[in-house]
């Protein structure tokens, strides 16, 4: 029986990755095994393992420095709104994003029409993860109008920033020892070395 004809009963699991399904097919499927992620890449579903402790936690950093800019800093209300592990709906499929960020709106965004004004990937170990996270994501998100692309590395103790430009896809690399500012978040202030020292807690691989 395809997935199309057990929608209702269709668990996701490890055992379907690989598996051929539609967006609509990915969309109403309700139940999965929560150990895992699931994503729809052109029309593929791609099964992985949850992040990592070395990557929640500088996510959770993140998120920390992300709401007290909001809370605290007289520009703060800028940020309308951060969720980490997130679905983005690219031409692709959907893509989980480690942590999307709307700004500018001036109201609560809905997470199914509103385009992240910024998307963060933290990098895992491995060439293929690499790859997804430097070209496959940063083509995706910019193309769907993402405005800025966020990747903390922390092999390479890096924070990269994609835009784009009419010129083109610019890139700006931040060293681990910088602190990060944009004009999205005025008046935010990103010390990169305090979210990789989050990660850094729990071992460096």
């Amino acid at each position: 029986m395809s997935i199309a004809e057990n929608q209702e009963t269709c668990r996701l699991g490890p055992e379907l990755n690989g598996i051929a399904m539609t967006v609509e097919e990915f969309d109403v499927v309700a139940e999965s095994d929560d150990l895992y992620q699931y994503e729809l890449i052109h029309g593929v579903l791609i099964v992985n393992p949850i992040p990592s402790e070395q990557e929640r936690d500088p996510n959770g950093e993140l998120e920390y420095l992300l709401r007290a800019y909001r809370y605290n800093h007289p520009q703060g209300g800028n940020l309308d709104a951060t969720l980490s592990e997130e679905y983005v709906h690219t031409s692709a499929g959907r893509r989980i994003a480690d942590r999307v960020i709307w700004a500018g709106l001036g109201r609560v965004p809905d997470p199914r029409t509103d385009v992240p004004t910024i998307v963060v990937e933290f990098v895992s170990h491995g060439r293929r993860n690499w790859l997804r996270d430097y070209i496959d994501k940063r083509d995706e998100y910019l193309a769907l109008g993402v405005q800025e692309y966020w990747i903390f590395d922390r092999f390479r103790r890096t924070l990269t920033v994609y835009r784009q430009t009419e010129q083109g896809v610019a890139e700006q690399i931040v060293p681990e020892a910088k602190t990060y500012r944009s004009d999205i978040l005025p008046g935010f202030e990103l010390p990169i070395e305090r979210v990789f020292a989050a990660a850094d807690r729990w071992g460096k691989d």
